[in-house]
């Protein structure tokens, strides 16, 4: 199920996943670099993770842990402390569950948005179907977030697609046909989803994205971005993504 754009290392039946945290809004709407900057720094294992911040866990695993740097403060001025579990486990699911504390010592609260940006690799986008959205409101990033209701019963793609679904199920799942597959996404704390394929137009803008590939693609990302989370100082936030697939 991976697919791996050209900058992405992360090798399994998944899909590349990098990770857009911090931003004061989604995408190109704060003040942060798109995506945030969470997804290109290096993080360092945590062995030492506290008892409470993860459930026992049921297969092997790593913990990550990410603080700022000084450089981080200078362009968004919060301490915090972003710990995550990556899960493989036994029947092969990957499980991502994510824990976000506000360590600032000066008494502010701070904001964010949150999304795990998944790439799925399927036979061919043609032959894909994205269901649990019917009936949802959505924000349309092709015509400037403009919001929508979605009236099919299931999402296929053959042009251009960049939508934000919103109050979506715990979840989804993506029928790919071409390979008799479904992939299951299901999460906890993360209301929102993004559907997105380039196309072939802006496909020839993305330089680490070869000219033909988003026919083998699609991204589904689960994310909390409506309703931005804010956390005051001791707070903390967590949220659960597992992908699954069935034959």
């Amino acid at each position: 199920m991976h697919f791996c754009r050209q900058y992405l290392v992360l090798q399994s039946r998944y899909a590349g996943v990098f990770l857009r945290y911090f931003l004061k809004y989604f995408s190109n709407l704060g003040s942060l670099q798109s995506h945030g900057f969470a997804r290109n720094r290096f993080w360092t294992i945590d062995n030492k993770p506290s008892p409470d911040t993860f459930k026992v866990t049921n297969g092997v695993f790593v913990d990550l842990l990410l603080k700022p740097t000084e450089e981080d403060l200078k362009i968004w001025p919060h301490r915090f402390e972003f710990r995550m579990r990556v899960t493989l486990t036994p029947g092969g699911d990957l499980v991502l569950t994510s824990c976000i504390r506000n360590t600032d010592d000066v008494g502010k609260p701070f904001t964010f948005t949150f999304a795990h940006h998944t790439y799925f690799s399927v036979s061919n986008i043609s032959e894909v179907e994205v269901k649990g959205m019917a009936k949802l409101d959505y924000l349309d990033n092709l015509q400037n977030r403009t919001r929508f209701t979605e009236t099919k019963d299931t999402i296929t793609i053959d042009s251009e697609f960049d939508r934000i679904y919103l109050s979506t199920p715990k979840k989804v799942a993506v029928l790919d046909h071409g390979n008799k597959r479904t992939i299951f996404i299901r999460k906890d704390g993360l209301p929102d989803a993004v559907v997105w394929n380039p196309w072939e137009k802006k496909a020839k803008t993305i330089v680490d994205l070869r000219e033909d590939e988003y026919k083998y693609m699609i991204a589904v990302e689960a994310a909390a971005i409506e309703k931005p989370v804010t956390l005051n100082p001791g707070e903390e936030w967590k949220g659960r993504l597992e992908l699954s697939t069935r034959h």
